[in-house]
């Protein structure tokens, strides 16, 4: 089967993935449960229902619930609520505008994060019934955005060298999947692009890198359109958790042609997950609460969280697939998908399946492309109008001509330095709230045209845990101002989904 069909015109890549060998009919039988599809509101998807639209519930009957896995969660941060608290939950270094607020370190006060942990990894303690799709994979969130939406991609780049120089620190679950539901509408080739050649190095190290395609209906974001990666759009399962009838969502991006668009394809409208009481999302979309506890969002960031966990469960089972073995296999045995040339994951399939051949080969990417290109329509803007451009980082000026080789040498990392900044913290303190953290010193307070960094917090907004009234409604799509569509979105002014 072909694979990055989008950059075949260009004659930069092409993947193949050779003939699966399937399980015998007895074993199939011994691992696979007897299951009914069914039909449920299809305003609101629990996880209950994206799973056994994926398999992800035959997968975890046969045990495999991505346990020994370590995936990376670069977002906006995640907060101490039940099921995200049982103890398969980290939080790394909060390197985002609101990381010089105390009261908002490492909290996500956006609700994005939060939403996608629970999709990724969420799971309830004893006598609970809140999955996720690997429930026993390890998840460490790495906090860049804040809650107004504000993010450079030095920020993204930054995190992703992170996870790639800590990435065994913890030898039980070394990180094998990096989840990136971010994108810029950049139209600077993969091959220079620094935030691209960021996350293909995390390729390179042994990283399941995977990205939401974007929001946009049409052309894939940047970083998606790297080769290397597993790019992911959204479907729409029609009320029912049977795949065959399922189609790709209108807001998903699909590329310009046939066979250009993402690698693979996953449930992505209204999905039900944990909510955070008193984020940016929560407190401007009260509707889209369904009840007390959870909340519904739309988006490829969705899809690219299910498939994030899906990784985790295959690589349970097969621990030595390369990145590119684990797209081969999700491609390889996914089920076809109306109106997509991707399939949709299929871990029923994936799981009773070996892979005979699997590579790649294409142009050399350099990572010595503009900064500034990157951001495409996609600045931090401080409160007095003046905004972060050209080729720097928050600190100062950053060449990519030094970055590039630090990074892929996964030295752009020292400590707490990254390429010279001081960043955050040396290592990991005690747990808090349920969750292990990584301690030390965060930025040192450093101000820029005049303003602390600390001015960039939502009106000082905190966390205050509180619970608020049974709602239902539509579901804001994650999509807008800087995040998704041109990056984090500003939580749905772009439209709804429900």
């Amino acid at each position: 089967m072909t694979g990055k069909g989008r950059l075949r015109a260009a004659g930069a890549v092409v993947a193949t993935a050779a003939a699966l060998l399937h399980a015998s009919a007895a074993d199939a039988a011994t691992s696979t449960p007897s299951f009914t599809d069914y039909t449920y509101t299809a305003t609101a998807a629990g996880l209950a229902d994206v799973r056994r639209i994926v398999r992800d519930d035959v997968a975890a009957a046969a045990g495999y619930t991505g346990k020994g896995v370590g995936i990376a969660l670069i977002d906006t941060g995640v907060v101490p609520v039940a099921g995200l608290t049982s103890g398969n939950v980290a939080n790394g270094p909060d390197l985002s505008l609101e990381s010089q607020v105390p009261s908002l370190f490492r909290r996500d006060t956006y609700g994005h994060g939060t939403h996608l942990a629970g999709i990724i990894a969420g799971r309830d303690a004893a006598g609970g019934s809140f999955r996720g799709v690997a429930p026993d994979a390890k998840l460490l969130s790495i906090k860049v955005g804040a809650a107004n939406g504000a993010v450079d991609v030095t920020q993204v780049m930054a995190a992703v060298d992170w996870v790639v120089a800590h990435r065994n620190d913890d030898p039980a679950n070394p990180i094998k999947v990096l989840n990136l539901s971010y994108g810029t509408d950049s139209t600077q080739s993969w091959v220079t692009s620094p935030l691209s050649d960021a996350v293909e190095n995390a390729y390179r190290a042994g990283i399941s890198v995977v990205v939401a395609a974007g929001n946009t209906g049409g052309n894939i974001l940047l970083p998606g359109s790297n080769p290397y990666i597993i790019t992911v759009g959204a479907t729409d399962p029609q009320g029912t958790t049977n795949p065959a009838d399922d189609k790709i969502a209108s807001f998903s991006s699909k590329g310009t042609l046939w066979g250009n668009g993402p690698d693979v394809m996953a449930p992505g409208r209204s999905i039900v997950s944990l909510r955070d009481p008193g984020s940016y999302a929560d407190v401007n979309y009260p509707s889209a609460r369904v009840g007390d506890r959870f909340f519904k969002g739309s988006g490829t960031s969705q899809a690219a969280a299910v498939v994030s966990g899906a990784s985790a469960v295959l690589l349970q089972k097969y621990p030595s697939l390369s990145p590119m073995q684990v797209m081969c296999y999700l491609r390889a045995t996914g089920t076809p998908v109306a109106g997509s040339s991707a399939p949709q994951i299929n871990l029923q399939t994936a799981l009773r399946s070996t892979l005979t051949g699997c590579s790649q080969s294409g142009t050399t990417i350099t990572g010595l492309g503009s900064i500034q290109k990157d951001r495409g329509s996609s600045l931090v803007t401080m409160g007095d109008g003046v905004a972060l451009t050209g080729e720097r980082d928050i600190f100062g000026p950053l060449s990519t001509a030094v970055w590039a080789p630090a990074s892929a040498a996964h030295t752009s990392w020292n400590g707490g330095n990254w390429m010279g900044r001081p960043w955050t913290g040396t290592g990991w303190a005690a747990p808090s709230d349920g969750q292990a953290n990584w301690g030390g010193k965060t930025w040192s307070g450093k101000t820029w045209s005049g303003k602390t960094w600390s001015d960039v917090a939502w009106a000082g907004q905190t966390w205050s845990g509180k619970t608020w009234s049974n709602s239902n409604g539509s579901a804001p799509m994650w999509n807008g101002a800087n995040w998704s569509l041109a990056g984090w979105l500003s939580a749905g002014d772009k439209g709804w989904t429900s």
